[in-house]
């Protein structure tokens, strides 16, 4: 059985695409927001978003590479410039798009009101996050222990950062915290470290076979630094052992 054939104008009257794209949704101001409108906002957003991923990484990789800056510092300037790109850009597609930001100066104050008030603690997070990058008491690569995490931080974001611990263990830390709480910073001014490692022999053990095994076992190891020394300590008189402390 074949239908019969609608008539075109009758389409279009039952579904006016147009129409419904150029539809106001909400006005502000003298800004009225349609679907098409905010399709466009929408497209302009991810492209932001792949234009900054593509050109972070061309700055890291070409660029700032070339550099002899140390990682926590190329990390930082591409975190940075990301950013700025992204305000930057987003700034453009409003103006591009037809939106009067001054229309919208009431609104966002009444939101930054708002968001004072509810989300402080993100706030302040993301105002830490800006406060590590600029000032860089930690840096990408550095061992560090605050609020009982210790670990090698590992990618800082403008709201937390990520310290790997030495079980491979990743904890988030809030960017507020590395900011008002006392950090401890094994690798801020120089690379190295020295770890301290307990090592419990028998009672009858003699110590100073001991530190002959500690300390060649220590040298053998690819990741010991020759300077300065490994040094073996003696530490207490355990309850079933002799305690000694290994330090590289």
């Amino acid at each position: 059985m074949i239908l019969p054939a609608l008539p075109v104008a009758y389409v279009l009257a039952e579904f006016d695409l147009t129409s419904w794209l150029d539809f106001p949704l909400v006005k502000m101001g003298n800004a009225a927001f349609t679907p098409l409108l905010l399709l466009k906002i929408m497209g302009w957003v991810i492209g932001l978003v792949v234009c900054n991923s593509l050109l972070r990484r061309l700055v890291i990789q070409r660029l700032l590479a070339r550099t002899r800056f140390d990682p926590g510092l190329r990390f930082a300037i591409s975190r940075i410039f990301g950013y700025l790109f992204l305000i930057l850009g987003t700034y453009i597609a409003l103006l591009v798009n037809g939106i009067d930001l001054s229309s919208l100066a009431v609104i966002a104050g009444a939101l930054g009101i708002g968001l004072g008030f509810g989300l402080q603690n993100i706030v302040s997070n993301f105002v830490s996050g800006i406060i590590l990058l600029a000032e860089r008491p930690v840096s990408i690569g550095d061992r560090i222990e605050v609020a009982g995490v210790a670990g090698q931080v590992k990618q800082i974001n403008l709201r937390s950062t990520t310290v790997v611990t030495n079980d491979n263990i990743s904890i988030i830390v809030p960017n507020s915290d590395l900011v008002t709480s006392t950090v401890t910073n094994w690798s801020h001014s120089d690379p190295r470290v020295r770890l301290r490692l307990p090592v419990g022999v028998a009672y009858g053990t003699d110590p100073e076979k001991v530190r002959k095994v500690l300390t060649d076992v220590a040298n053998n190891h690819p990741d010991i630094l020759k300077e300065p020394a490994t040094a073996v300590f003696f530490d207490s008189f355990g309850d079933s052992s002799l305690n000694f402390e290994l330090a590289v």
